[in-house]
């Protein structure tokens, strides 16, 4: 076999690969022998006969395709690895001469990864961060389950900071227009909890059951949704229920009630040791996300553009499937911020490029520190996550190829980061 790389720029190749007849004989074997058992051949039971006779009697047109299949996969996995270029996605190929099983020759065109230097990142230093529950943030569980459990009682009386009130409301712009996601129906708000915008809660207070109530509210400059930020709305408002939260007392009674306890004690240490290890995962993930943005930024990559496209795409794709658990269309959340798809997609384009970057230095890393995954561990860890699921199903989903991949991939992830921590804390 010969190949001849002509490196176009650091992150696109072509490669020019030719084979002759030793290398096409050996495919071809390979095919019969993998792929044509089922050939019946007079005289012989099914994969008896000599390999001659199963090519005189297969279909000449099945052959060819399988063969070139074969031959092609074949050849550029050898090429890419006799001229170490790590190719992205599936190159272009071009057949420039074949004779049947003599001769092949090929044109394959594709982008790559191109250099990647690493910065000294055993040297990079970053402190595990501590945490700490405070006893006002146990209270402040406590006082939620109270707030759950709160009997309520239907008021005649206006409502009042601490009320819980069910309402219709719809919110229009300035022109009268219907803005998404600012309506709703039969919706429980309790007056103080801060759960919406600045000054909409205040508003429905002395508000009783059946009375309407229409006024402007400004939107806060840092609110989550671009478009709306700073912006004036009017909300049309419907009280259909005022009920006062009659909260029970903390105390064992309450802890039996709530969970598996028999005390306020029980309870309370129960509730901080579940903080303690909420925080515990914030704060990792944190450190972590420092840590690989810290030795991504010193390293120097060349990577394709087709990568961040990629990228780009399945953060569009995670993003619209957190639209659908929300209930909105990907058209009206465009319209709620403002952009067309062009310029959202545009948007995040240096957050896509940052994830590919530190995703390559991750991958170099494990490369250089030799680590890997072993089949015991990959079984282990899908072993693991069947638990997880009821539905036959799902738990077969598990071990298809595809999947027993980006499990194994995710796990030499895991590995990396480890090992950059340990690093980090010497």
């Amino acid at each position: 076999m010969q190949v001849t790389l002509d490196q176009k720029s650091p992150t696109h190749a072509r490669l020019a690969i030719s084979a002759g007849a030793e290398e096409m004989e050996a495919i071809k074997d390979h095919v019969l022998h993998q792929h044509f058992g089922d050939v019946k051949v007079p005289g012989f039971r099914e994969g008896r006969a000599p390999q001659n006779l199963i090519e005189k009697n297969a279909n000449p047109q099945r052959l060819l395709d399988e063969f070139m299949e074969h031959a092609i996969n074949d050849l550029f996995r050898k090429a890419i690895e006799t001229e170490k270029v790590r190719p992205v996605g599936q190159p272009n190929i071009e057949v420039k001469k074949f004779v049947p099983y003599t001769t092949l020759e090929v044109d394959t065109e594709f982008d790559m990864i191109g250099k990647i230097n690493l910065p000294n990142y055993k040297q990079v230093k970053l402190p595990l961060p501590k945490t700490q529950v405070t006893a006002k943030e146990v209270d402040d569980v406590l006082s939620n389950l109270r707030k759950r459990m709160a009997e309520r009682i239907e008021a005649k009386r206006p409502a009042k900071l601490g009320d819980e009130v069910t309402i219709d409301f719809d919110g229009t712009d300035q022109k009268g227009e219907p803005i998404a996601g600012a309506s709703g129906k039969d919706f429980p708000l309790i007056l103080g909890s801060k759960n919406f915008i600045p000054g909409f809660e205040e508003a429905l207070v002395g508000l009783k059951a059946g009375a309407e109530k229409t006024f402007k509210v400004t939107f806060p400059a840092d609110y989550g949704v671009v478009a709306l930020r700073k912006k004036p709305v009017n909300f049309k408002v419907t009280a259909k229920k005022v009920s006062e939260l009659v909260e029970p007392k903390l105390d064992d009674e309450l802890a039996k009630k709530i969970g598996p306890f028999t005390s306020v004690a029980e309870l309370k240490a129960d509730v901080k040791k579940q903080l303690t290890a909420e925080q515990g995962i914030r704060a990792r993930q944190q450190y972590e996300s420092e840590l690989i943005k810290k030795i991504s930024d010193g390293a120097k990559v060349e990577f394709p553009q087709s990568m961040v496209e990629d990228q780009l795409t399945a953060m569009e794709e995670a993003e619209k499937r957190d639209l659908v658990m929300r209930g909105q269309t990907w058209q009206e959340h465009l319209k709620a911020e403002g952009v067309t798809e062009e310029q959202h997609r545009e948007r995040k384009r240096a957050d896509a490029a940052e994830r590919v970057k530190a995703g390559l230095v991750l991958s170099e890393i494990s490369l250089v520190e030799g680590l890997d995954v072993e089949p015991a561990e990959l079984d282990t860890k899908i072993n693991e996550l069947k638990t997880q699921y009821q539905d036959p199903g799902m738990r077969a989903e598990l071990d298809k190829p595809e999947n027993r991949q980006d499990i194994a991939a995710r796990l030499l992830t895991e590995k990396t980061i480890n090992k950059l921590v340990g690093y980090a804390n010497k």
